[in-house]
């Protein structure tokens, strides 16, 4: 038994509580008590700690292109060109360093889960390693290597778009056929801190008629399905044209919509749109800073959650690691495009980045503090210049509006202290470690 005592603590509702003390066997918690006095023997959280966050659509090796493609302008499609260039220079190796470091990246952030959203497969000319799952099973690694739980997202991925052949580095993200990628996804192996999802690319890079091999393996596994989906308006045009309908009216043809799916981006939405993914209990995951980044355009969040719809956070391009950034841009985003404030209370923002992200995840034992749930929780230091000025009844907003990545000071996951007084307690320098992965692959 292993016991905590937060200064304050986010447990679920509209406030925060004070001195709570957190008891944990295991991997699991056991009881969570407020009001108490600090036991001798119980390991001091000095802050607010919240349930670990869940970062639910990541691209791990996105990271090494951060600040490296600002100079100009274009837009998604020539962003692309640069991200295709970073792909082409993978390798097992060369993979797991960069993901071992943008993960501990995120465990400094507070992240205790990534969604990885994998679709680098083969080597660069197509052809498989011998170990047919060498870049999965790198990824696995290395996020236990950096101390956090993974859902790898094992994507399919056909076609360069509607009718267009695969070109240059993306002849290595194919299997060649959905049902010979579904054959490759069955020798992943799972473990303790990794599970195994599916995730169709997009409607562009999977042909209509293998869509639903895709989406019978998520659920006939009972396991998470993850699709970027409507992120640009030319894909909704595209997809127009070639099928007479959006895409998601074509995943949902195809059974691909649910209540064990997520939607990425979902950015440029009909009407009926988001009246089927909410009706259907489609996660749909917002990644407020990657929109931003690439110019995409600002998702119908609020309209999504005002019909019923769950609403997670990703980091997706990790231009930036911080949930609490994702979690108030959708907020703040809102209120540029309709010019009015107060569209998410604080605690709804924190359940999108924390048990919903967990959920649609496939984890749905974490993301909270109470008996039962995995022992996976975050402290965020009160000390900064962000947080100076907070008050105890109004300390959740000032968490969500203001705190950031570097106010983490203390990470669990699965009660082992993995982020200590802001320091990762597996990899001793983690921005020297990001920064020799990213110049093995950019040099």
């Amino acid at each position: 038994m292993t016991r905590y005592f937060a200064d304050y603590a986010w447990l679920g509702g509209d406030q925060v509580s004070d001195r709570v003390l957190i008891e944990v066997d295991g991997d699991k918690i056991t009881s969570v008590s407020a009001g108490q006095d600090r036991p001798a023997d119980a390991t001091h959280l000095p802050g607010v700690t919240v349930p670990g966050l869940a970062n639910s659509h990541s691209h791990a090796f996105h990271r090494a292109l951060r600040g490296r493609t600002h100079r100009g302008g274009g837009t998604f499609w020539t962003w692309r060109e640069d991200m295709y260039a970073v792909a082409g220079r993978l390798d097992p190796d060369s993979y797991h360093a960069l993901a071992r470091a943008t993960y501990a990246e995120m465990a400094l952030a507070g992240i205790t889960c990534v969604g990885e959203f994998h679709y680098v497969h083969h080597r660069p000319d197509g052809t498989p390693y011998p170990e047919s799952n060498a870049l999965g099973e790198a990824l696995i690694a290395a996020a236990a290597d950096a101390g956090i739980r993974i859902t790898l997202l094992d994507t399919c991925y056909l076609t360069g778009g509607f009718g267009t052949e695969l070109q240059g580095p993306q002849v290595r993200f194919t299997d060649g056929t959905a049902a010979a990628w579904a054959e490759r996804v069955e020798r992943l192996t799972a473990t303790p801190q990794a599970r195994i999802g599916a995730a169709i690319h997009s409607v562009r890079a999977v042909p209509a008629k293998q869509l639903g091999t895709v989406a019978d393996w998520a659920n006939d596994h009972g396991v998470p399905l993850h699709f970027h989906m409507s992120e640009q308006r030319a894909e909704n045009e595209a997809c127009m044209a070639a099928h007479g309908c959006t895409p998601t009216q074509l995943l949902g043809e195809h059974g691909a919509l649910g209540s064990l799916s997520t939607a990425v981006h979902a950015t440029h939405l009909t009407d009926d749109d988001v009246a089927a993914l909410a009706d259907s209990r489609t996660y749909v995951c917002m990644t407020p800073t990657t929109e931003r980044d690439l110019a995409d355009g600002i998702g119908r969040a609020r309209d999504l959650a005002t019909a019923g719809g769950l609403l997670t956070l990703g980091s997706d391009s990790n231009a930036i690691v911080d949930i609490f950034e994702e979690a108030r841009g959708m907020e703040l985003d809102e209120r540029l495009r309709t010019e009015r404030r107060g569209h998410w209370p604080a605690a709804e923002l924190m359940r999108a980045a924390t048990s919903d992200g967990h959920a649609s995840l496939g984890w749905p034992e974490a993301g909270r503090l109470e008996p039962g749930a995995l022992a996976d929780f975050v402290t965020v230091g009160l000390d900064s210049v962000r947080m100076a000025g907070w008050d105890s009844g109004t300390l959740l907003e000032t968490l969500v509006f203001a705190a950031s990545a570097p106010d983490v000071t203390d990470v669990v996951v699965g009660g082992r202290r993995v982020v200590d007084r802001r320091s990762h307690t597996q990899i001793a320098d983690v921005p020297a470690a990001l920064h020799d992965s990213i110049r093995t692959l950019i040099s």
